[in-house]
């Protein structure tokens, strides 16, 4: 695919106020346990000051097998979402190990006609991934419902939730860019330097396994990004491994940049153990000098921040500076891709 076969950039239509918010079981099921994380997700949303209403699969105990239906159901349901004219964003209520099986069933021409915003991490993050190579649709690596909005942010500090909600909303209804992302001292510089480029990621193994698919992402798509990446559970074997596949194909030859989320649940990380995720990463970049931010507050350690799919962002990571340079969503009245 050449590189004027790209699909320009595509973003969903800004939220208002009243607007109608749907949870959603896009992959794994809910548990009864956890029923009560959605309902502090509804009211997460409603003080964003959106109408909140819960996606039929989303119902505590129906699964199949390791997911919340089989998949062609979900992609009933995802699809029925998109066309929906009432349905303004989509949140998904977990992660899981089921887009994988819906891909070639998603209606890309009803997210054409109708971008909206769809929130989630993990293996939503392959959704983002795949949505943002056949439509350009900028997808949002950001909190879900149960280990999210319901889970991480009930225990965060009043302030942090306060500042994230208030973040979340700029987010999704906002037409100015945002600017710098709120840091904090756990954000680690790897290696130095000023970049900007559009941010493409997800999940570190779900960028892999997007790839190889027939809805990958073309090459092109990553000259001069800002590559983020996080990962959980597994050993840093794995993680290594990973980036080696990136490097064999081609990506980190094209990237500009990288943005390493807080690791989780990774075995062989453990304090004072060797290798150190720097190091794992360093090793296989080898001699690229691109700037490397480590450390920062996506993915599953949770809160996170959210960082849109395609969208433009400037890097420092010597000042541990991360900016998001442009309007993550467009006009209501906008009806197709902008530049």
């Amino acid at each position: 695919m050449t590189g004027s076969a790209l699909p320009r950039l595509l973003r969903p239509r800004a939220l208002e106020h009243g607007d109608l918010v749907v949870i959603a079981s896009l992959s794994g099921p809910l548990p009864a346990d956890y029923e009560p994380n959605v309902e502090q997700t509804v009211a997460v949303l409603k003080g964003m000051g959106f109408r909140v209403r819960r996606a039929p699969l989303l119902e505590a105990g129906r699964r199949h097998w390791w997911s919340a239906a089989t998949p062609t159901e979900i992609a009933a349901e995802l699809n029925g979402l998109l066309r929906d004219p009432e349905v303004r964003a989509i949140v998904a209520s977990d992660g899981g190990q089921t887009a994988l099986g819906y891909l070639d069933l998603i209606d890309f021409e009803a997210i054409r006609a109708d971008p909206k915003p769809i929130l989630g991490y993990s293996d939503i993050s392959l959704l983002h991934l795949v949505l943002h190579a056949r439509t350009g649709l900028v997808g949002f690596h950001a909190d879900m419902a149960v280990p999210g909005f319901g889970g991480s942010w009930q225990s965060a500090p009043v302030g942090r939730q306060a500042e994230l909600q208030e973040l979340y909303r700029r987010l999704l209804t906002g037409s100015e860019a945002i600017g710098a992302l709120p840091a904090s001292p756990s954000w680690e510089c790897w290696c130095p330097g000023r970049v900007e480029g559009r941010l493409i990621g997800g999940v570190i193994n779900r960028i892999v396994l997007a790839q190889a698919t027939r809805f990958a992402l073309p090459l092109e798509r990553f000259d001069g990004a800002v590559l983020f990446w996080e990962e959980m559970g597994g050993l840093a074997s794995y993680v290594w491994s990973y980036l080696q596949v990136m490097r064999h194909c081609g990506i980190l030859d094209r990237i500009s940049g990288m943005v390493v989320g807080v690791p989780h649940g990774i075995g062989g990380l453990e304090p004072g153990a060797s290798p150190t995720l720097p190091e794992i990463v360093l090793d296989v970049l080898g001699h690229r000098d691109i700037p490397v931010l480590g450390n920062v507050e996506f993915g599953h350690a949770g809160p996170n921040l959210p960082m849109p799919v395609g969208i433009r962002v400037g890097l420092d990571a010597e000042q541990r500076t991360l900016s998001l340079l442009e309007p993550t969503v467009g006009p209501r009245a906008t009806t197709g891709p902008v530049d």
